[in-house]
């Protein structure tokens, strides 16, 4: 297996581990989820994971919590995902560290640019929980920030969608399906690939980010070999 990645930061949503109904953790889609990871990991390439929180909590949707504990509680969602996948990849055969950027003492190791670096050299696969460890950012920011701090080549974007489209082609049939873009492309036509904040950080990093479906087995190893089955950013 020849890739075009060396090291690669992939964001997940959380609903990527949480099955058909799309809340919790479902044990099966966690292990799919392993096994794509492992399947690069064990071709040479250094994965670090940011993961989404969505599955169990998705931020302040009315009532009277205030905006940084809703973004607290939804931190606290991203190590519950942590912890899972941690322990799926680990059951899979796969080393892998959950590091936090707030400390959570006896569940994960707190984050550290060298360790995290120094893992990823040793074959481990790096998971970072509670997004910047700051509220009003998301985990796309988080991602941008991780994947730009620890030098990967790529952020890899793994959704539910196979690419960057204009529109919801769910809803619209005819929207435009894009193979190629570039940073100001997102920011002037407000295509929701990721927020603003995650997107411009790129940009100022000249962090490339690769959009692409993750459902389909295999395809997170057809990115990292470098064929065409998404959306380049850059």
């Amino acid at each position: 297996m020849s890739v075009k990645y060396k090291r690669v930061l992939i964001k997940i949503s959380g609903e990527a581990l949480s099955g058909e109904d799309l809340h919790g953790v479902d044990a099966a889609a966690a292990e799919r989820v392993a096994s794509q990871i492992k399947e690069v990991r064990d071709a040479g390439v250094e994965v670090a994971i940011v993961v989404g929180g969505g599955n169990f909590f998705r931020g302040r949707t009315g009532g009277n919590i205030d905006k940084p504990t809703a973004d607290y509680m939804g931190m606290l969602a991203t190590v519950m995902n942590g912890l899972a996948l941690q322990d799926a990849l680990l059951t899979a055969g796969c080393e892998a560290k959950l590091m936090t950027a707030i400390e959570i003492r006896d569940m994960a190791e707190g984050y550290s640019r060298r360790r995290a670096i120094e893992y990823l050299q040793e074959g481990q696969v790096v998971i970072f929980g509670c997004g910047t460890g700051s509220p009003f950012f998301t985990t796309d920011t988080a991602a941008a920030l991780r994947a730009a701090e620890i030098g990967a080549d790529v952020l890899l974007l793994a959704k539910s969608i196979d690419a960057v489209y204009s529109d919801d082609p769910q809803i619209n049939p005819d929207a435009k399906r894009y193979n190629d873009l570039t940073y100001m492309d997102i920011i002037n036509e407000n295509l929701k690939v990721m927020d603003l904040t995650a997107a411009t950080l790129c940009m100022d990093a000249g962090l490339k980010i690769y959009v692409f479906g993750f459902a389909e087995d295999g395809n997170l190893k057809k990115v990292v070999e470098g064929e065409n089955i998404g959306t380049l950013i850059h």
